[in-house]
């Protein structure tokens, strides 16, 4: 195995421009290259140079519609080594030395509040919901981690007549059915593959949950607090509508 294919991949990530920028499409969409400038704070000449560097080092992907650009993550697998580099990033030592920057205004500590609580990462769930409803699929043996994780029979049954979520009928490709995330905010794990994408998916289908603007944090509805109670045992302090 080549080592200049890692050392480019390394590269692209060294840049703070361009690691802002695959942190943010770590909510699963596809944003435009203006947008994705003024989240960075950087001039648009300077986006569209570093976005043509990812898309060509396969990080992103772009799609054009009239004279919009989006552009998002290439793949589950990449927004797993984003998040994954993120989290080891954050648990090395020396970088507790280092805490967050204070947040600049009353907004953005909402956001950080709110995204803390539950967020997506990328097409699965994160936060402390997150890691509540990998505990709870642990505790009840729908997922069992006794021989690396895996969802259990009984629990593939349970999943669908319970919870309406047949995760076997959205099997694809090489992605693993379920795979353990280390969450960046709670230095636990919640769960993704498969499954998580699915049970995301569902639940904002569902109406469970709602976006809280247009980042990665979402809210819990009343209908989400009750559902969440009843099939998973779950009770966040988060605000219903």
């Amino acid at each position: 195995m080549s080592a200049q294919p890692l050392a480019r991949l390394a590269g692209l990530l060294a840049d703070p421009t361009r690691a802002a920028i695959c942190l943010a499409l770590l909510d699963g969409r596809a944003w435009t290259a203006s947008e994705l400038a003024h989240h960075v704070g950087i001039v648009a000449s300077t986006a569209s140079e570093q976005l043509s560097r990812l898309v060509a080092g396969g990080l992103l992907v772009e799609e054009r519609q009239g004279r919009h650009r989006y552009l998002r993550l290439a793949g589950p697998g990449t927004a797993a080594l984003v998040e994954d580099l993120a989290t080891f990033a954050a648990t090395q030592p020396g970088s507790a030395a280092t805490p967050a920057p204070a947040p600049r205004n009353l907004r953005e500590s909402v956001r950080r509040s709110a995204e803390a609580r539950a967020r997506t990462c990328y097409d699965h769930l994160a936060g402390r919901l997150g890691v509540a409803v990998a505990d709870s699929l642990l505790a009840r043996g729908v997922v069992s981690d006794e021989a690396g994780l895996a969802v259990t029979v009984p629990g593939r049954a349970w999943l669908t007549t319970t919870v309406g979520v047949d995760v076997e009928a959205l099997r694809h490709g090489r992605r693993p059915l379920v795979r353990s995330c280390l969450d960046w905010t709670e230095r636990r794990p919640h769960l993704a593959g498969v499954l998580g994408a699915a049970l995301c998916t569902h639940a904002m289908d569902a109406g469970w949950l709602r976006r809280v603007g247009t980042g990665r944090a979402l809210r819990v509805t009343t209908g989400g607090a009750e559902a969440l109670r009843d099939l998973f045992g779950i009770t966040l302090d988060q605000g219903a509508d």
